[in-house]
């Protein structure tokens, strides 16, 4: 305050003032200069020290558009008010839970129908446009589109009716009673004709034969018979009535009303149909029963059938008859491997003993059941009205999402040309290359420290993970410039106006396709039946391959920004948990070849069936708590071994590159409290929120050889004590078991 008196006294005395003074002034106004000067350099030195700081926080900051994409998501799926050493599922998705929509027409909605709906998205843009450069496409794509304008043309369905349909179950199948009234004549009735003609449309109609890589030696391939498929899937659902089961029958009904106005034998029929399904399912075997009772499975060729097993059915000449399909002539030196073999013999007695109308009736009404949607508006609603009620939806998917999901699971590949083109960098594909190098070594780690195994066994088996094969994005001719291959896989899928026309050749050539490749030799790296243009991944124990298709790599499980903590967490948890199948309870018995012969040793089999039994266990105790039953234990041992092994290959493949790679990895803004290993479990979990209606839930538990999500969450990290390290968990609390199951 003086020198501030000072200086405006001065100020005001600017002229009359003597020399002495203005001296004075002079050395008073240097010394505030250099006072000023002082000050303003330290504010100066301070705000760059201080933006110095707050530059290097931004550093540790991933801010890339994918990285706050990323956070935003994963901010609004955490619930921090979750102790996530409590229940690790609920504090990784317990926001996105509240939030998140059941659509009306699925039952269900999670991170990979969020994904399948913007790949219905993208397939139904890439069928709905023609050629943009003037280039002249592959046959196979312009079929692909011919089927898919053929079924969006509702007018056209419309148009052929119910004709094309009816014409073959009274020309080719011999008629539907249900629809005759008492004037059906069974006098024509012939069980083994009837089940042919069906065949050429329809597997799984009572009976299934396919082709498959035989089991023991994976070069070739052999004829696998064995059951058929339930019109509700499971025995469980025939237990009890339910409405499920008055919905089933009512289908029934209202198909057969809107196709007839003899009405006399409708209801008497019906009732008869419902009765002989619910007797054969008590003798369809179960998955988890399938898996205990392997050893029952029958290798023999076909000149042995009948000496095989006791049955008046003649097995022999059914099979015989099936292959002339696919103008195949069996030799009686070609394998058979017969499973279900007690289904198979006491259904052939049921449906021999059973009145030949009912029989009739029930085998059409399996191939209409099927039929139902490919047919008119009337016919449809009939088929959706069952399934609102057996799926908890309520309402149907648009007429373009059904039809592109046709043409995707029928002409997979050709679709896939068109979507790698426009969608897919192949900078996912060599990214992922390096992350299943590293899980691969990571995984070969674990079989090696595997205390249990003995070295021989332990040798083969890692061994086995080294060669395992890759197919990664999308099979190499999808891509090339030559279609040769492209065009000869889909040179019988030749399609016009007429959907429903569509659908029964599209039947027939698949048929064909199956019994074709009999005496063909099985190319291990062929890539599977699945097209890439899926959201999911694969491992085929006969040829010890691992498939990602293009479908799946994105986010939230791969992104080519993403760090990489994200990556591993998700899709290198999920190349985990492939390859972990090469070694779960069915992989473990397939070597190296894909031979399922004995390549461990029996002391090394006892100890790993002792820790696949804590798995079963664990699970089996697990409760969907929304309709109050138990996991099955038995019937997901597989894949809840995968996920088990999985998560933890993939987060020491994560450590190892984090050690190799040193502060190369940022944290996301609004989430950079979690360290990358948390964000590698919080990624993780992410990937698996999940959100469903009962029924569909129910569904899930009878039949999904898979967990619940939330238990696929919760089961793996309850057993791995660098998740308890990490959130520095303490075992006995609700997300880390005191006695781990642990089999890798």
């Amino acid at each position: 305050m003086d020198n501030e008196h000072n200086i405006n006294s001065s100020s005001q005395r600017l002229l009359g003032e003597s020399s002495t003074t203005r001296s004075y002034n002079r050395w008073l106004m240097v010394l505030i200069a250099l006072l000023l000067a002082s000050t303003i350099i330290f504010s100066v030195f301070f705000a760059l020290e201080k933006n110095k700081k707050k530059t290097k926080g931004d550093d540790d900051l991933c801010l890339t558009p994918y990285c706050i994409k990323a956070a935003d998501y994963l901010l609004d799926s955490i619930d921090e008010t979750v102790n996530p050493c409590e229940d690790f599922y609920h504090f990784a998705c317990g926001t996105w839970l509240k939030t998140a929509r059941i659509p009306e027409d699925t039952g269900v909605q999670n991170i990979f129908n969020l994904l399948d709906t913007q790949l219905d998205l993208n397939i139904i843009d890439l069928l709905s446009s023609q050629s943009s450069n003037g280039t002249i496409e592959p046959k196979a794509i312009i079929n692909a589109r011919n089927l898919y304008d053929s079924c969006i043309n509702e007018s056209g369905i419309e148009i052929d009716g119910v004709e094309p349909v009816l014409s073959i179950i009274n020309k080719e199948f011999g008629g539907w009673p249900i629809l005759q009234g008492p004037s059906w004549n069974d006098s024509t009735f012939n069980l083994v004709d009837i089940l042919l003609k069906l065949r050429k449309y329809d597997d799984g109609i009572i009976f299934s034969v396919v082709t498959a890589t035989n089991q023991e030696n994976s070069s070739i391939y052999d004829i696998e018979l064995g059951q058929g498929t339930l019109g509700l899937q499971e025995t469980e659902y025939y237990n009890n009535e339910t409405d499920i089961t008055a919905a089933y029958r009512q289908f029934m009904t209202d198909l057969a009303m809107a196709l007839t106005n003899e009405t006399s034998t409708i209801a008497n029929d019906v009732s008869a149909i419902y009765s002989l399904e619910k007797n054969i399912s008590q003798y369809h075997w179960t998955e988890s029963e399938q898996r205990l009772r392997d050893n029952e499975t029958i290798r023999t060729h076909v000149g042995n059938i009948s000496e095989s097993f006791m049955t008046n059915f003649n097995f022999t000449d059914y099979l015989r008859q099936s292959y002339l399909i696919g103008n195949i002539t069996l030799l009686d030196t070609d394998i058979v491997s017969i499973s279900e073999v007690a289904y198979l013999v006491n259904i052939s007695s049921i449906l021999q003993q059973a009145p030949p109308r009912v029989v009739q009736n029930y085998l059409i009404w399996r191939f209409m059941m099927n039929r139902a949607s490919s047919m008119p508006r009337r016919i449809r609603s009939t088929r959706e009205q069952f399934d609102r009620v057996f799926k908890g939806t309520s309402a149907e998917p648009s007429r373009t999402t059904t039809c592109a999901n046709y043409v995707n699971d029928n002409m997979g590949f050709a679709v896939s040309r068109l979507y790698v083109q426009q969608y897919f960098n192949d900078i996912a594909r060599n990214q992922s290359k390096e992350i299943i190098k590293n899980i691969r070594s990571s995984m070969m780690v674990m079989l090696q420290k595997a205390t249990w195994m003995d070295d021989k066994s332990k040798a083969k088996a890692v061994e086995k993970a080294k060669v395992i094969y890759e197919n990664i994005g999308y099979p190499d001719y999808i891509a090339s410039d030559n279609t040769t291959q492209l065009e000869l896989m889909y040179a019988e899928y030749i399609f016009n106006t007429s959907y429903i026309s569509n659908v029964l050749q599209m039947q027939q050539v698949k048929a064909r396709e199956d019994f074709r490749t009999l005496h063909e030799v099985v190319d291990h790296h062929a890539w599977g039946d699945l097209p890439p243009t899926v959201v999911n991944a694969f491992y085929e124990p006969s040829t010890n391959a691992i498939s990602f298709p293009a479908g799946i790599l994105q986010m939230p499980y791969f992104n080519k920004d993403a760090p990489k903590y994200l990556n591993y967490g998700g899709i290198g948890m999920v190349i985990g948990h492939e390859i972990t199948h090469g070694f779960d309870d069915d992989g473990r018995q397939y070597d190296q070849d894909g031979n399922r012969i004995p390549w461990w040793s029996n002391d090394t089999i006892s100890q790993f069936n002792q820790r696949k039994q804590c798995i079963i266990d664990q699970y089996s105790n697990y409760t969907v708590a929304q309709i109050h039953k138990n996991i099955n234990g038995e019937q997901t041992q597989g894949e809840n071994i995968a996920d088990n092994g999985g998560i933890k290959s993939s987060f020491f493949a994560y450590q190892n590159w984090a050690k190799e790679n040193p502060n190369v990895d940022k944290r996301l803004p609004g989430l950079n409290k979690y360290s990358e290993e948390q964000m590698f479990f919080i990624g993780y979990a992410h990937g698996w929120c999940a959100k469903f209606t009962d029924a569909y839930a129910y569904n899930r538990v009878l039949t999904d050889v898979h967990s619940i999500p939330e238990f696929r969450v919760l089961g793996p990290l309850s057993n791995f004590a660098e998740f308890d390290r990490v959130f520095s968990c303490t075992p006995g609390q609700g997300n880390s078991r005191v006695n781990k199951c642990a089999v890798w």
